[in-house]
């Protein structure tokens, strides 16, 4: 449609905005923004565009343009939950957890489905360590949209109330759903870890470090794990290639 030049005015904006919105995905940011500045040009009563540049300023830190982009698009439609919530997440870039929180209140308050402004919300919760309500709204993400970052957060809430088999289960379930993210793996191999199970953990750490293998504190936990078990020659080997990626790592289990 763009390139053939077969649309004008309104639905080539909407084909501009779509096209950034692609290459925002794919992390081509500079590629998106020059269409998204087109689609505005085209139509400057475009919400979308303006919440999808918006986005790609944010990607970039650029926190203050992302602001002003997303006070247009809700200026422009008061009731758009997904400006909302990704002013949101720039309020929280900034460490206004106020607002953000107010700008997560909306977007659930005009659309109570969107998963995302839930899990927003509870991060932005767990950040002032008020986990009741961080807990609810992960809960309440994984409800609606289940994901890996849903239950790795649900998970890191469960952990640091120490409801250690809850945090492992929402690990597992995350390794379940991605296997091949080293996450899931490396975190609930240090919940067996801490609570004894030597075995399980160096199964998961195997797991985490075949799909991340640059992760010093997963080559140091796995050492632990190895170490207890009596394998001390595997246990110095990971010490060593745990140093050797971060030589300024102490050899002991961290927490991640």
């Amino acid at each position: 449609m763009i390139d053939g030049k077969t649309e004008t005015g309104n639905k080539l904006a909407g084909a501009y905005c779509n096209r950034g919105r692609g290459l925002t995905e794919k992390r081509q940011l500079d590629g998106a923004q020059t269409d998204l500045n087109k689609a505005i040009r085209l139509d400057p009563a475009y919400p979308c565009a303006y919440t999808n540049r918006g986005r790609v300023y944010a990607l970039k830190r650029d926190f203050d343009h992302a602001l002003a982009d997303y006070d247009e698009a809700v200026r422009i439609e008061p009731t758009f939950a997904l400006a909302y919530n990704n002013r949101g997440d720039a309020w929280l870039g900034k460490g206004d957890i106020d607002r953000a929180l107010a700008d997560f209140n909306a977007a659930i308050k005009y659309n109570p489905s969107l998963a995302i402004a839930y899990g927003n919300r509870g991060y932005a919760y767990q950040r002032r360590r008020d986990m009741a309500h961080a807990l609810a709204d992960y809960t309440m993400q994984i409800k609606l949209r289940p994901d890996l970052l849903a239950y790795i957060n649900r998970g890191n809430v469960y952990r640091d109330t120490e409801q250690l088999d809850r945090a492992a289960a929402d690990y597992g379930e995350a390794a379940r759903i991605a296997p091949t993210d080293a996450r899931g793996w490396r975190n609930r191999g240090m919940i067996r870890l801490y609570q004894g199970d030597n075995k399980g953990g160096l199964a998961d750490y195997d797991k985490a470090l075949q799909y991340d293998p640059a992760d010093a504190y997963s080559w140091n936990n796995r050492a632990q794990a190895k170490l207890r078990l009596g394998d001390k020659a595997g246990a110095i080997a990971d010490f060593k290639k745990a140093l050797e990626i971060s030589p300024g790592l102490s050899v002991v289990i961290a927490r991640r």
